[in-house]
């Protein structure tokens, strides 16, 4: 993959999985990488629904040219009868919140420099809809919509803005996620197993390079089959 000299990628989520994944990646085609994350291990501490936190760490960094927002939770796997409000609403904030909150800061920069490249991590459960998990469910299909939009605001700039939409991935996000969902993910899956971190990690590459030049606003699913729209 080929990307502009000296342009900077932010990889949210960067202190493992495929936030970790898309560092690497990106670092092995010699872009220049910070990672931010809650979790020991990135280059950067950020809490992603704090706005002052992120728009202190974009000032910080100068220009980011390609931010890869990766950062997400499960929340919590229960009926939506037995579902906490406040549950509800911390995936809603880390999930949404935090997608917004990042987009929003590295925009006019992009925009500025007449060249960017966005992209978003939703899932398949956002079109699937997962049993038990309505709140991650939901968000993840709030970040198709936002992304969606903002790819059209943004599609005579320069800036493209795409999201991807995985099935079940081998993550610590997912260590602690209910077997029988993860279970249940795998049987749908017509590959049979879960993706891999370096799997998705190269779709988002490829979604940050100047190869891409013809698409925004768009899902690209990485589901082993298991999209079926």
């Amino acid at each position: 993959m080929s990307y502009p000299d000296g342009v900077l990628a932010l990889v949210t989520g960067g202190a493992s999985g495929i936030g970790a994944a898309t560092a690497n990646r990106l670092r092995g085609d010699g872009v220049r990488v910070v990672t931010a994350d809650l979790a020991p291990g990135a280059d950067e501490r950020l809490d992603v629904t704090d706005p002052d936190a992120v728009a202190a760490l974009i000032a910080a960094l100068g220009p980011v040219g390609i931010l890869v927002h990766s950062a997400g939770i499960v929340g919590p796997s229960k009926p939506v009868v037995d579902l906490d409000l406040e549950q509800w609403r911390t995936t809603f904030r880390v999930n949404v919140d935090g997608t917004f909150l990042m987009c929003r800061a590295v925009v006019p920069g992009m925009v500025a420099a007449g060249w960017g490249r966005i992209v978003t991590l939703a899932s398949i459960a956002a079109k699937d809809g997962n049993p038990t998990q309505s709140a991650y469910s939901a968000s993840k299909a709030a970040v198709i919509g936002l992304t969606k939009s903002l790819g059209k605001e943004l599609a005579t700039t320069g800036v493209l803005v795409n999201t991807v939409a995985p099935a079940a991935v081998a993550t610590p996000m997912n260590a602690d996620t209910d077997p029988a969902i993860l279970a249940r993910s795998q049987s749908l899956t017509p590959m049979g197993r879960f993706g891999r971190p370096d799997e998705i990690a190269e779709l988002i590459a490829w979604l940050c390079s100047e190869q891409l030049s013809f698409s925004t606003g768009a899902v690209y699913d990485a589901s082993g089959g298991r999209a079926t729209y």
